[in-house]
């Protein structure tokens, strides 16, 4: 069978809960990811949702093994700096939507098209609204 040509834009971002169900085989996450690597090679999560799901013992093997398929996005001052903003522009607050506005920002910043598979989908649709863009080049919000 043919592998599928890739397009040259598109990104799967994956927040937490969806690197922990690729990590641990759930077949639905699965699926998206393998139909994100061939139709964009692109399929990424913020540095920041490392720290959401490592904590450095024996368990850590299965989030490494996908890490290999997955590019990882730096954090820097100018992404902290835009996810505060996007938290003022919500009104969100809280260690919990402080770490979803980095990962928005992250998704954000993805060609098009973008999916983002989280277990929190309200907030990051509010995270990544973007009302000037047309509802096809927005960021498509998955519950995970």
């Amino acid at each position: 069978m043919a592998r599928p040509r890739r397009v040259a834009d598109g990104a799967l971002v994956l927040d937490a809960q969806g690197l922990v169900k690729f990590a641990t085989g759930d077949p639905a996450v699965r699926a998206l990811v393998q139909t994100a690597h061939q139709r964009y090679d692109n399929v990424v999560t913020a540095a920041s949702t490392l720290a959401e799901v490592l904590r450095g013992s024996g368990a850590d093997a299965r989030i490494h093994r996908v890490l290999q398929r997955v590019t990882v996005a730096d954090i820097d001052k100018e992404a902290g700096r835009k996810a505060g903003e996007l938290l003022g522009a919500t009104g969100l607050s809280g260690h919990r939507c402080t770490v979803d506005a980095m990962l928005a920002v992250v998704a954000l910043a993805q060609p098009r098209p973008a999916l983002l598979l989280t277990s929190d989908p309200d907030d990051m649709a509010r995270l990544t609204e973007e009302p000037g863009r047309s509802k096809r080049e927005r960021i498509a919000v998955i519950k995970v």
